[in-house]
């Protein structure tokens, strides 16, 4: 048996079809995923259904980390998705054909609102639904049935629609360590190491700064 799963592989367990390293069953360019982040669903290597409204021509991009953990059922909604709100009516007249065609918006008058991006260890529950130009940070765990409209901090829990803060997993102080340890970023033996310190040990005791 190898010390760790390979990362190159598609199944992490070839005898479990649920799970996938998700950076192994991406296509489009405009979606980047780091290296261990897995995606479970019934049909978990077609996750580009899940990420809609992502239009080249926009070219927004879907970026998630390392080590990120991706439950069944989510959606994630790209900028192509969102209606121009200015003018008297949100109708989207452009994308019916015919001469309403011709009246196309210019980039500058799409409501753009940026990439949307997943940092590392994230745990992104089932059911769950990301709208455009979110950015949820390292450490976040998001409820199962949430609505995620805005941007999540570092190791906030939050659950809801909208998704709003429960509470940090951890006293700021920690935080910052955390932060400053990102162990997504260490070599995967040292990982395979820590494993048990990673998983169960009380941070809070735990002497996080021998591991810097």
């Amino acid at each position: 048996m190898t010390e760790f799963p390979n990362p190159d592989k598609i199944y992490p367990d070839e005898n479990v079809k649920s799970i996938v390293f998700l950076k192994n069953v991406v296509t489009k360019p405009n979606i980047d995923v780091g290296i261990y982040t897995y995606f479970s669903d019934k049909e978990p290597t077609k996750f580009e259904d899940h990420v809609t409204h992502h239009y080249d021509f926009i070219n927004d991009k879907l970026i998630i980390g390392k080590f990120c953990s991706i439950g069944e059922n989510i959606e994630i909604i790209m900028n192509g998705a969102n209606h121009l709100m200015k003018g008297m009516t949100s109708y989207p007249f452009y994308i019916m054909g015919h001469n309403w065609s011709d009246h196309l918006p210019t980039f500058d008058d799409l409501p753009i609102k940026g990439d949307t991006i997943i940092e590392n260890d994230v745990w992104i529950g089932q059911n769950v639904t990301i709208l455009p130009g979110v950015h949820i940070e390292n450490g976040a765990i998001i409820g199962a049935n949430s609505v995620v409209a805005s941007d999540i901090p570092a190791y906030s829990i939050v659950a809801g629609n909208p998704a709003k803060k429960i509470r940090k997993r951890f006293p700021d102080a920690i935080i910052e360590r955390l932060q400053k340890l990102a162990w997504w970023d260490k070599d995967i033996t040292w990982i395979t190491k820590n494993i048990d310190n990673l998983m169960t040990a009380n941070v809070i005791e735990s002497k996080i700064d021998e591991l810097i």
